[in-house]
């Protein structure tokens, strides 16, 4: 008890002379621990026959029965499938903004620049509902104008958003043009703090453009691309939710109905909220370790790790 006094005082003493701070974190802490880990308790539903009536406490324990009839059932591997597969997709575009901070980067800081930097983040403002609702009027085999070109040609336009093997490069690659401008605003922040006289050091020894942004450029970004990385991967089965499901439907669903969408289905659709829960752990679980071995696998490797 002695032994720990001296630390304890060293904490406390540590804590008043910056009470304004921790009084700054005070509302964060609260929040979190009210909206991130008090409704951990509701995990318990994924192992209980889950009663509404009953309550979580006074529900059954029905233990890996629900897991179990996830495993077993026909729909684990078509939604495990359909997941990942869009998100391996999604991280193979994750050096589209890299390259066009690289660009922006080598753009003299004069009006067009601006321009394009404004016009490339616009898209990310763009809600989800109406994203998709552009995708389906520009993409309708009728009325639209792919529609509308195919017609020009005398053929016939094909169904693209019910089209299965369409899918995921219509969700990703729609997804890149909403998103590719404001994901690289982090990139041209990193690049920002590059000291001009690396470029006039590189410049003097005839170092071209291209040498600048492979020895200066790059070596940069490296730390704050190998994070989002790992995030990035730490969420493999983590696909989003509203954009695939508005994009559903009868013809395509057998690529994209993706664990998100079968858990909303099953949960609020159904009402089985415990077997939707246990899908749910599963994925969550699935994640988290994804991203201790991304990490741990980017901490042997480089330099740059989480934790």
């Amino acid at each position: 008890m002695k032994s720990g006094s001296p630390g304890l005082g060293r904490t406390l003493g540590r804590v008043k002379r910056n009470g304004g701070l921790y009084l700054l974190l005070l509302p964060a802490f609260v929040l979190t621990l009210l909206f991130a880990y008090k409704p951990m308790y509701g995990v318990l539903i994924a192992f209980k026959d889950y009663s509404p009536a009953l309550g979580i406490g006074d529900s059954p324990w029905a233990g890996f029965k629900h897991f179990e009839k996830f495993f077993n059932s026909y729909q684990f591997f078509t939604t495990i499938k359909n997941t990942i597969v869009i998100s391996l997709y999604s991280i193979a575009t994750f050096p589209i903004p890299i390259v066009l901070a690289l660009m922006v980067n080598q753009m003299r800081p004069n009006r067009f620049r601006r321009f394009f930097q404004t016009v490339s983040y616009m898209p990310h403002f763009i809600s989800t509902v109406v994203m998709v609702g552009l995708m389906l009027i520009l993409l309708s085999p009728s009325t639209g104008l792919v529609g509308n070109l195919y017609k020009l040609f005398g053929a016939e336009a094909p169904d693209l958003i019910g089209s299965a093997a369409w899918f995921s490069s219509l969700y990703v690659w729609s997804d890149v043009w909403q998103h590719v401008g404001w994901d690289s605003i982090i990139f041209i922040a990193a690049l920002s703090t590059v000291d001009p006289s690396l470029y006039e050091a590189a410049t003097v020894d005839g170092a071209s453009r291209w040498h600048k942004i492979r020895y200066i450029d790059l070596p940069m970004l490296m730390p704050t691309a190998i994070t989002l990385l790992i995030l990035r991967v730490g969420g493999l089965l983590g696909v989003g939710f509203e954009k695939v499901y508005l994009m559903q439907n009868d013809l395509n669903i057998t690529a994209s109905e993706i664990l998100s969408t079968y858990i909303y289905k099953i949960g609020l659709l159904s009402s089985q909220y415990s077997f939707s829960s246990a899908v749910n752990l599963f994925n969550t679980v699935i994640n988290f370790l994804l991203l201790i071995l991304v990490n741990q696998i980017s901490k042997k490797y480089s330099e740059n790790s989480l934790w």
